[in-house]
């Protein structure tokens, strides 16, 4: 069994990570910690999961967490995990951050884009980017996994093969990208309440979003060649997905078998649906899997390709998981789903 550890339990993507470990089969949770609830049962927080998780959480503490476990999850707000994250730490456990400390490669980025101060500059280099469809065999045997951002996720994964294949002109890439509310966190301010999001749909972080030079890395990587993306996102009243609507010009002579090829990269992979209509959130609520569907505008010369994921699964938690078997030799889908918990 891997021991697993939850730091920002309560928040949530910690929060559905411990559901998800909960039911996993080969996993078993020994330490759950939470800040602002330290003292208080998981389930106090969470009554779903009562008889399920009735942990008393700690305070978050990842000396106390890796003394304990094989794996550690940091859920945390930037700037905490590469403070936390040492040599020492991870002589003991491996580390799999969901937050931004260790997804971009370069030092000077992260604190341009998050205006906070990184202390783990050396661990950089040993950090991988964890995303499975494209770094898997990378992912193996590591001790750092930078799990990715939501956004960047479904952003990514729906134009990697567009980009690799070097199908599109890679300066007229336009991202426009949907989100439910709870992708906004769980804390409590004004712009997430109820009122304020409810029969309403915004833009939001125009033109200087954090996950921009996250999409950016990945991408320019997949072209050999430096690129920089128009990423928008929008804020939509629901609990969860994200619908990421991406735009690019074909290069000249590009036909339909060619962009069908491309994508035919992502064949057998236990979490990639390729669909025939444009994907719909709802038919991945819950799950671990991406829904991409493209159609090519043959009179404007563009394609608009299309992805769906759970923010929370595949955007967060779930690919925490799949990263976490993937380190340990596990089934990679084992305590996943790729069935939506809506069939309507």
């Amino acid at each position: 069994m891997v021991k697993a550890a939850v730091l920002g339990a309560t928040g949530y993507a910690g929060a559905e990570l411990v559901r998800l470990l909960s039911g996993h089969p080969d996993t078993e949770i020994v330490y759950l910690a939470s800040h602002s609830y330290a003292g208080k049962k998981f389930s106090d927080i969470y009554p779903g999961m009562r008889s399920a998780v009735d942990m008393v959480l700690s305070e978050d503490s990842i000396e106390a967490a890796a003394s304990v476990a094989d794996v550690v999850f940091l859920a945390l707000p930037a700037g905490i995990a590469s403070k936390s994250v040492t040599e020492d730490i991870l002589s003991k456990a491996k580390i799999i951050d969901l937050g931004a400390d260790f997804r971009l490669h370069d030092k000077d980025t992260y604190e341009t884009w998050y205006n906070v101060e990184h202390f783990g500059e050396k661990l950089l280099g040993e950090a991988v980017y964890g995303l499975p469809e494209i770094h898997r065999e990378k992912i193996r045997g590591k001790r750092l996994v930078a799990n990715p951002g939501c956004y960047t996720t479904c952003s990514i994964l729906t134009l990697y093969p567009l980009i690799k294949s070097g199908l599109v002109d890679t300066g007229s890439v336009i991202i426009d990208a949907l989100s439910g509310t709870t992708g906004a966190g769980r804390s409590e301010k004004t712009t997430s309440l109820f009122c304020e999001v409810n029969e309403t749909v915004k833009a939001y972080g125009v033109a200087n979003h954090r996950h921009t030079p996250e999409i950016e890395q990945e991408l320019s990587e997949a072209a050999g060649a430096a690129i920089h993306v128009q990423f928008t996102p929008h804020l939509i009243p629901m609990n969860r997905g994200i619908l990421a609507t991406c735009y690019a010009r074909l290069r000249e002579g590009v036909t339909d078998e060619d962009v069908a090829a491309a994508y035919s990269m992502y064949d057998g992979e236990k979490f990639i649906r390729l669909v025939d209509t444009p994907p719909e959130t709802r038919y991945v609520k819950g799950t671990n899997t991406v829904d991409i569907g493209y159609r090519i505008d043959h009179r404007t010369g563009n394609i608009i390709a299309m992805g769906a994921i759970d923010n929370l699964v595949k955007g967060a938690a779930g690919q925490a998981v799949q990263n976490m078997n993937i380190l340990f030799s596990l089934d990679e889908a084992e305590g996943l789903s790729v069935a939506s918990a809506s069939t309507f």
